[in-house]
């Protein structure tokens, strides 16, 4: 898939919390093919202190509205900047990069997609996916609390949501990999993006109950084309980089 450079025009912000905001954009052309598990490299305009891209996931994709859409969390002054972005400006992005979530052709499969914090953005677009292609995914996103919990009803437009927060302020009261439906259901495929810690324990309760598990790793990334190899991940392959080799991969590739 060809990696493009984009002048994207944004034409919806939303501050969703006082942590993420979201951002919409498109451009006259037609966006070019982006597939789930993909993100994107912005430039960050107008901030002295920052030189590099930030590496965004790729939320979702309306290609009906000719829309891209970015979930960014102000986590430092690059997303701090980027956050800013107002209506009718331009996000310069390098995209589509990376590696995508696989796609199940058996409709009559399971699947079950987890997500923690700013790791539910790419699970948004594999989720309207799998919908078009005939699946009911089940969704299961943590928080902390029910103020952290992000974009539930477009989620909800694909499959069934169900929730943990830490306060139990919404769902069920606890981490992701408590929830009860990780006890009692079975599923033929697990994905799942957040925190490292969330993900290899879920990973590790996949293996358990013998279920296939796919991650999307946020490892930290410069450049994006695996130049700079600070974003390298121990796996049965070897070191490799995950912008390029991933950010997905199945949990029996990684050395967890």
């Amino acid at each position: 898939m060809n990696k493009r450079i984009l002048d994207l025009v944004v034409k919806h912000r939303e501050e969703l919390n006082a942590n993420y905001v979201l951002l919409k954009a498109t451009q006259n052309d037609k966006l070019p093919e982006m597939l789930p598990g993909q993100f994107a490299q912005l430039r960050v305009d107008d901030e002295p202190a920052v030189m590099l891209r930030r590496p965004i996931s790729i939320n979702y994709v309306d290609y009906d509205k000719n829309e891209v859409w970015f979930l960014i969390q102000i986590a430092g002054k690059g997303t701090a900047k980027l956050a800013e972005t107002k209506v009718g400006e331009t996000l310069n992005a390098i995209l589509p990069l990376g590696s995508t979530f696989t796609l199940p052709e058996d409709t009559t499969q399971s699947l079950l997609l987890v997500g923690g914090g700013v790791g539910v953005a790419p699970l948004l677009f594999l989720g309207g996916e799998l919908k078009k292609r005939g699946f009911n995914p089940i969704f299961l996103l943590g928080a902390r609390t029910h103020k952290d919990l992000l974009q539930l009803s477009d989620f909800e437009r694909f499959g069934q949501v169900l929730t943990t927060t830490e306060d139990g302020s919404h769902g069920e009261k606890g981490f992701v990999t408590a929830h009860s439906v990780l006890q009692e259901a079975s599923f033929d495929m697990i994905y799942t993006c957040g925190p490292r810690p969330m993900m290899k324990a879920v990973a590790a309760l996949a293996k358990q109950k013998g279920i296939e598990c796919e991650v999307s790793l946020e490892n930290m990334m410069a450049c994006g084309i695996g130049a700079c190899l600070c974003c390298v991940e121990e796996t049965t392959r070897g070191n490799v980089c995950t912008c390029t080799e991933g950010p997905v991969f199945n949990t029996k590739e990684l050395l967890w």
